[in-house]
């Protein structure tokens, strides 16, 4: 490979900081329920779609960020967000051959069993949220896998990131 193929893993880096400030970026009211999933999405897309290159300590890394910056227990979201990218990496030839409403679906069940370990990490932390609703985020978030998933394809190809 060359040194200017190398070069351009800022772009990985910057979709998956821009990600990060969508995750902990205030909204008004109550559409802090329905907040997509950006870092698990952003790292899916990544671990899809150059799976040398979007790896578990990515995730692992970015969880803890975020851990930070939400001011949880360290580990709290890195834990979901490799787990996400572990399950993304196992089933990565099979998805890059389904049509994007099918890796809609199948990531929807990885972000809800990435929601599901959230909730026990939670409850083994004493934070454990009173209903279900930590669960509403997955759907949100499948629903916009496919304008993600253009637009960070046209980034990749745009920059040529291999």
């Amino acid at each position: 490979m060359s040194s200017e193929r190398l070069n351009n893993g800022w772009v990985i880096w910057a979709t998956l900081l821009i990600a990060l400030l969508l995750s902990v970026a205030p909204l008004p009211g109550n559409l802090d329920l329905i907040r997509p999933l950006w870092l698990g999405l952003v790292a899916a897309y990544w671990a899809l779609a150059l799976p040398h290159r979007g790896g578990m300590v990515l995730a692992w890394g970015f969880g803890l960020l975020l851990d930070v910056l939400s001011g949880t227990l360290l580990g709290l979201n890195g834990i979901p967000l490799a787990l996400i990218v572990f399950l993304v990496l196992n089933l990565q030839q099979r998805l890059r051959m389904f049509p994007l409403w099918q890796q809609a679906m199948v990531l929807m069940v990885i972000l809800g069993i990435a929601q599901l370990v959230l909730l026990w990490l939670n409850t083994l932390a004493g934070n454990r949220p009173p209903t279900l609703l930590f669960l509403v985020p997955v759907l949100p978030s499948s629903i916009l896998w496919f304008w993600l998933y253009l637009a960070l394809h046209w980034l990749r190809r745009r920059f040529d990131v291999y």
